[in-house]
């Protein structure tokens, strides 16, 4: 009899086999449905885990901590540079338990004083009073981000108001020379930042004049950017600047993100000086060739560097929470600025505002009220399961719901089960085939009606939808109503 019923179980298998592979229409095979061909341009696998990390910081510390400034002229004195209680791991706990998975340190500002001892140049932390010229900072934090396991990266101003070079072919070897130093003897490096400030007044070792230079060449930033990547050829290095390669600026430094912000633009586009540029960066381009996300950049007092009169003027939690969602929130990612104090602590201040920050994201997005929900959609792609509603909660990044080609618009409808209070509503495309979500809407049931929530543009990474009021519901209804192709959202979560 088990003999049998095997036997039966073969044939019927064999069966099922025969008539998908033969055409029979009434049996779907998900491999019989191809998946959805890329939008260009997409991210690579270093800027998609850009993407995935959400919250990185920044840390500005030089002599302006000492001098109560925030541009150095460059004439300094490596004396003034003194912290007393210097704790580079105070500094990634106290990020790390903030959520924060990247640091990103100001190496040299454009007061040219280096946070590591450089050989070349004497205007560095070895000729300071900090543990009487043995230090190393930039040292001393890749290593802290090494043990609590944040990522490394480094800010090296091109601009040195300090250099006599500068200006001349020489200053670039040196700038080089340092790149070489940091990257070889301080890496992986996951960002490299570059300011847009270059050239003006300076020091100059001693000229105390203005100097201008061409941005456009007077770097030849492809040579640069090529030789950083042999120095630290894996993992790879991501270039933030104003026209990326790989990240962007987001046109402001008030957490603002674009209501409108595609990941794609043309970079040939973006040059210091253009009408409209702070613009064109906050929403990027639907049409863009190249996949440049933009980087939110903001600190959490009004300075970069710390300045102990804005010791009360350090940005609430709320304030905080609101930058998450205007960045984060809007397909970006934040990177905040904590300046340490004179001590060379993070400043009690700064820390309690991260901690309130981190409750209060951890309070507003604990309970996800869509996880495993049944979800059901207007179409889904070939009618195959690999492409259905219920991927989009069910926790798994890689699936997606996905519709045929040419269908470019479709509904989901998520059935939380009972009525529940609902605050926020977090969306998320599937980002390696490309951003496509032109506009969407949000709905609530209420009763037998549907209650408007949002009306919407792009998605992008991640979208997140505050209401002005929680609404009780049972079910949230998400309408894709424009996309560059047909579209592929890959979570939906409602808190």
């Amino acid at each position: 009899m088990m003999k049998k019923h095997c036997l039966l179980l073969i044939v019927v298998a064999f069966a099922a086999s025969h008539f998908s592979c033969s055409g029979d229409k009434r049996i779907s095979s998900s491999a019989a449905v191809s998946a959805p061909a890329p939008v260009l341009p997409v991210p690579t696998a270093a800027q998609l885990a850009w993407h995935e990390m959400e919250t990185n910081a920044f840390i500005h510390f030089t002599t302006n901590t000492f001098t109560n400034k925030e541009w150095g002229y460059g004439d300094e004195s490596p004396a003034v540079f003194n912290p007393t209680q210097l704790n580079a791991e105070q500094w990634v706990t106290t990020l790390k338990d903030a959520g924060f998975k990247g640091l990103i340190l100001t190496c040299k500002h454009h007061d040219g004083f280096c946070l590591w001892p450089s050989k070349y140049t004497a205007h560095t932390i070895a000729n300071s009073p900090y543990k009487n010229g043995k230090g190393d900072i930039v040292k001393e934090v890749s290593e802290a981000c090494k043990l609590h396991g944040l990522k490394f990266g480094v800010y090296l101003s091109p601009w040195d108001r300090n250099r006599a070079d500068y200006g001349t072919p020489a200053y670039i070897a040196y700038y080089r020379n340092q790149l070489k130093e940091i990257f070889s003897t301080y890496g992986p490096a996951f960002e490299m930042w570059f300011d847009g400030a270059n050239g003006g007044d300076g020091y100059y070792g001693g000229a105390k004049e203005s100097r201008k230079i061409d941005g456009s060449s007077y770097y030849d930033w492809p040579t640069t950017l090529k030789l950083v990547n042999q120095f630290q050829p894996q993992p790879q290095v991501l270039f933030f600047s104003d026209a990326g390669p790989d990240i962007r600026w987001v046109g402001n430094e008030k957490g603002l993100a674009g209501s409108i912000n595609w990941s794609t633009i043309n970079n040939d586009t973006l040059y210091a000086g253009k009408a409209g540029i702070e613009q064109l960066l906050s929403t990027g381009s639907a049409d863009g060739d190249k996949w440049i996300p933009a980087e939110v950049d903001v600190s959490i007092r009004p300075g970069w560097f710390y300045h102990p009169q804005e010791d009360s003027l350090v940005k609430t939690p709320e304030q905080l929470f609101q930058i998450y969602l205007t960045s984060v929130g809007r397909g970006s990612t934040l990177l905040l600025n904590v300046p340490p104090d004179r001590r060379g602590l993070i400043h009690e201040k700064d820390v309690a505002a991260l901690k309130g920050w981190r409750q209060l994201l951890d309070e507003a997005f604990k309970t996800n009220l869509a996880a495993h929900a049944k979800v059901s959609a207007s179409t889904y792609r070939g009618h195959v399961k690999t492409y259905a509603g219920a991927n989009v909660t069910d926790d798994d990044k890689e699936t997606y719901w996905a519709t045929d080609d040419g269908v470019t618009t479709g509904s989901l409808v998520i059935d939380m089960g009972k009525n529940q209070p609902v605050k926020y509503i977090a969306l998320q495309e599937y980002i390696k085939l490309g951003q496509r979500v032109k506009s969407f809407t949000v709905e609530a049931r209420q009763g037998n009606n549907w209650k408007p929530l949002a009306q919407e543009s792009t998605i992008g990474y991640k979208r997140i939808i505050k209401l002005d009021q929680p609404v009780a519901t049972d079910q949230i209804r998400i309408n894709i109503t424009a996309s560059k192709a047909c579209p592929l959202i890959s979570s939906v979560a409602v808190y």
